[in-house]
Formats: C-alpha cells, structure tokens, sequence
C-alpha cells in the first residue's frame, strides 16, 4: 500500500472543490482512494460562522450534536454516528470563524466521488473524509473516517477460521478508519497545508454504492455502552 499526501495552497471558503483537487492530484486511477480533510468540505460548503464567543459555540456545539457532554478539555459529542469533539466544530486555520461539518458527510463523499469518476474516467475510485479524534485513555489525536465512498469500510471476519482452525465470532475489521488514520499521519495535523491525500493498493473491495450503516453501531449495543448511559450520551436530544 502506498500513500502519498498533497501539498497545496490555502483553500477559499466556496470555491470549486473538484478543480481544487484537479490542480494539485492531476491523475487518479482505478481503485485509488482519496482522502479529504474534513476542513475542506466545511469550507466547500460554506458553513463558516463568524466567532463571537464561548457561549455560542457551546450552543451551536448543542445544536450540532445529538447528544453531548462537557467535560473538563471540550465537549464529548455524537454526530454523523459517532463520537468527537465539539461535533466537529473547528476554529483552528479558520480566519476567526467556527467551520461546521455537513449534516450528510455521506452525502458530501458520495458527491466528490461521482464527479471525480466522472473527470478521470474510472469506475472503482474510494473517497475518504477524515478528521481528527481522540481515543479512550489515550494521549493525542488519530484520523478518523467521518464519511466514506466507493469501497466496503468494514471487512467482516466472523465465521472465518484463525491460525488454530477457532472460528471467529465478534471481529470486523474497520478500513475506513484505518485508512483515515493512516493517511492522516503523513497529512499533519498543524500547518503541513496537506489537505489530500492519495491510497494506492488498499485492500478493499471496491463497491458501486456504500452503505453507511456498516460501520456506525448502535450506542447501546458498542463496547463503550455502559460509559456512554452513566454520562449520558446515549440521551437523544429533541429536535
């Protein structure tokens, strides 16, 4: 697997996204996977809201989430089924401004890969929409896969045998953030300006539509679950 990250120029809020991607990833070929900063899709979609202040945001943190909790760093948050920071409202590199994430991140990579299959002529193309999160018990930040298109995220193994001939019953292995992660290392994550990012001979099997429900599980079937009731998250907010 190879993975190759793309410098470029600093991203105008609203600008055309698929020319911005043509000028700096010129050739793309089947069953290559694109990975996008979520930053850019905020951007591409102008959800940008003038800074005010703390209480706004933690309103518009409230507003975005469909369960949240503060806690003593930030606010802990489900959207898009699963779980970040804030619900993804970033205030880093954002000229003073709150940048949001789509309500269909889904929607959003489904839409790059069509036009992107459409430019450069391909059939089997991935697309990866990444952002950063922050594991349990654990120090610093991972990528992360909020949205993805174009291959199965999740390669279920249950039924098959391991080395001892066991059969496996609970393991799936999760691509997309795998992927994510991966990708986000050589992206940075301060001022690198690699928004993009290039998978070559990931190991994937390509799809013509995805299926977002394979990978967001259920808050009270997940591992986490008893953690999630005793603080609350697992509480669907009223729209």
């Amino acid at each position: 697997m190879k993975i190759t990250p793309c410098r470029t120029r600093i991203f105008k809020e609203k600008e055309d996204l698929i020319s911005f991607i043509a000028g700096y990833v010129p050739k793309l070929k089947e069953k290559d996977i694109l990975v996008i900063s979520s930053k850019l899709i905020s951007l591409w979609k102008g959800l940008s809201v003038p800074y005010k202040s703390a209480r706004q945001k933690e309103a518009l943190i409230r507003q975005e989430s469909v369960a949240c909790l503060k806690t003593k760093l930030a606010y802990l948050s489900i959207k898009s089924g699963m779980v970040m920071t804030n619900a993804g409202i970033d205030e880093s590199n954002a000229y003073g401004k709150l940048l949001l994430l789509p309500k269909d991140l889904y929607a959003c990579a489904d839409e790059i890969r069509a036009a992107l299959c459409k430019k450069y002529g391909l059939k089997k193309l991935g697309v990866i929409i990444t952002d950063s999160m922050i594991l349990p018990l654990r120090a610093g930040v991972i990528g992360a896969a909020c949205a993805y298109s174009g291959f199965q995220g999740v390669r279920d193994e249950r039924g098959k045998k391991d080395i001892f001939g066991k059969p496996l019953s609970v393991t799936q292995v999760n691509l997309a953030d795998a992927l994510a992660a991966a990708a986000s290392v050589t992206m940075g994550e301060r001022k690198e300006q690699r928004p993009l990012c290039v998978i070559e001979e990931a190991p994937v099997r390509f799809v013509v539509k995805t299926n977002p429900s394979e990978i967001i599980y259920p808050p009270e079937n997940d591992l986490y679950a008893p953690l999630f009731q005793a603080v609350g998250l697992t509480k669907r907010r009223k729209k």
